[in-house]
């Protein structure tokens, strides 16, 4: 099925992949490419039909600087819709023959705008009316220049006292310009304007679902892999877990996972993954338990980061040796396998830049298993690749996976090695697995009257830390001097910042009992009380 679309230019925002994210959720798919690609791989894109419209992502750059990148030209010529947003509306702004300026009255933060001209974008959209009729919008601001000059054919949309020109329309050619950020949540508005643009203006067919997207990939993969066989590194987690079942369900035995058990997972992990997918979903899976080796690699040292690299090393190493085996058909198989799977999402490929004209400066490299295809010369598997997380989450669900195992809160790759601080031991990670499952198990059992949801689904991730110090304590009527744990429970929209969820008294009280009663050699607990920033969500 081809899919219209919308295609997000990304000019270097923090918050671009929130745009993506605030169009995929009014169910039209879009994509994110670097804002150097140039006309005629517009030109390409568009030549489909499928093109529907175009965003203009924000940046911190300005845009009369002349290093500065521009929106190609081909945008504008289209005949699509396009919707700049902050630097995206100044770009249109400066390359249709209006002016830009450096500000005088930067604007961060939050702003009321007044909305003029009652254009097709934001008729009837407000968050409230002034005494003299005035529509006004709640919205985000970050931006330091600003348009003092329209380009022909524009008129004036939004107004704020500091930035006269907050918005410009040019229905004729369906062009828009808002320098407030409608895809955070801060815009109380913003889902509005941009299904507004998206669904109205664009008119973009609403067929970006989940449950219909199952068939769409399992012929997909069924269309690449053939009679071919596939090695997928089973983690556990939301990605690798969805990409097993969707694969699974596309190609049945000719999917092998190896589970590598590194000895630091959560309580029962290990056991739960075997049950749902050798078990339940009946796939075939490896489990390697290499807990030994791994804590052997990882015996007197302390640096986080050190701990990091030594537990990636270590999974690559084990993994490799498992995927050879299977690659050279040694377990038994009537063939060796052709295909590793990997459970990359879309923010990954966005971050490594990993869009399809391959212009943009990659931010991160991203390898979920250390570049394996190269070394093993498999063929690469990634059927998750077009997706968000939140669809990844739909998608699992979709595919039969129980919901508590898909909307788990995050689970560091590394596991309970980056939440032991310091050196990592296999006493005292079997003393965290027991005190986090408590955690775990009681906010998942303490229901908020006011929402009636339990307290595991309003934070978005919690857990507990060992910490390598000892306290004094009195149990009974004997002197104990046992191990500390740290409790952590955030709430966040993003995870690019978060505040500490603040817990029920009652609900920390029973914790920390259950806790000290039951998991023998832990004699205290704390509760961290840091948002982000300026400390970090997990503490190594």
């Amino acid at each position: 099925m081809a899919h219209q679309k919308i295609l997000i230019l990304d000019f270097g925002s923090q918050v671009t992949q929130l745009i993506a994210r605030r169009v995929r959720e009014a169910h039209v798919f879009c994509e994110v490419h670097p804002c150097d690609v140039g006309d005629d791989w517009v030109r390409q894109y568009a030549a489909d039909g499928t093109l529907k419209g175009v965003i203009l992502s924000g940046s911190h750059a300005s845009v009369y600087e002349e290093t500065t990148d521009k929106a190609p030209q081909a945008v504008f010529e289209l005949g699509v819709p396009v919707l700049g947003i902050c630097y995206g509306m100044q770009t249109m702004a400066h390359q249709l023959g209006g002016k830009v300026e450096g500000g005088h009255l930067r604007e961060f933060g939050f702003a009321s705008v007044r909305a003029r001209g009652h254009t097709r974008l934001l008729a009837d959209i407000a968050d409230f009316t002034t005494p003299e009729g005035h529509g006004m919008l709640n919205v985000w601001m970050s931006h330091g220049d600003k348009v003092t000059e329209l380009p022909a054919g524009f008129r004036l949309m939004a107004s704020t006292e500091s930035c006269p020109i907050a918005g410009m329309a040019d229905d004729d050619r369906r062009f828009y310009g808002v320098q407030f950020h409608p895809e955070v949540t801060h815009t109380q508005q913003g889902r509005a304007i941009l299904e507004r643009f998206v669904l109205e203006i664009c008119g973009a067919r609403p067929d970006w679902i989940m449950r219909d997207h199952i068939a769409e990939a399992v012929a997909a993969i069924r269309r690449q892999v053939g009679d071919e066989e596939v090695i997928l590194g089973l983690s556990g987690g939301v990605d690798s877990s969805v990409a097993a079942a969707l694969i699974h369900r596309a190609i049945g035995d000719q999917l092998t996972c190896v589970f590598v058990d590194h000895g630091l997972l959560r309580l029962n992990e290990g056991d739960m993954v075997m049950d749902m997918f050798a078990g339940k979903l009946h796939a075939k899976v490896i489990r390697v338990d290499a807990s030994e080796a791994f804590l052997g690699q990882l015996a007197g040292v302390g640096d986080p980061e050190a701990k990091r690299k030594i537990i990636g090393r270590e999974f690559v190493e084990v993994f490799k040796a498992e995927a050879a085996r299977l690659k050279a058909g040694l377990d038994g198989a009537h063939q060796g396998a052709k295909w590793l799977a990997q459970g990359t999402i879309y923010p990954d490929v966005i971050e490594s830049g990993g869009a399809k004209s391959k212009k943009a400066v990659s931010i991160k490299s991203h390898h979920n298993v250390g570049g394996l295809p190269e070394q093993l010369g498999l063929k690469l598997l990634e059927p998750l690749r077009d997706l968000f997380k939140d669809e990844v989450r739909e998608l699992g669900v979709a595919l039969g996976l129980p919901p508590e195992m898909v909307y788990r809160h995050p689970f560091p790759g590394p596991g309970l090695g980056v939440r032991i601080l310091g050196e990592v031991k296999k006493e005292y990670a079997d003393l965290l697995r027991r005190a986090d499952a408590i955690f775990i198990e009681e906010l998942r059992n303490f229901i908020d009257p006011a929402t009636g949801k339990s307290w595991y689904d309003l934070t978005s991730q919690a857990f507990a830390v060992f910490l390598p110090v000892k306290s004094v304590g009195v149990m009974g009527d004997g002197r104990t001097y046992d191990y500390v744990v740290a409790l952590r429970a955030v709430q966040t929209s993003d995870f690019m910042t978060a505040d500490w969820a603040e817990l029920p008294y009652a609900l920390l009280k029973k914790v920390s009992g259950r806790i000290i009663n039951e998991v023998r050699g832990i004699n205290r607990v704390t509760y961290d009380v840091s948002s982000k920033p300026p400390a970090t969500i997990e503490w190594e």
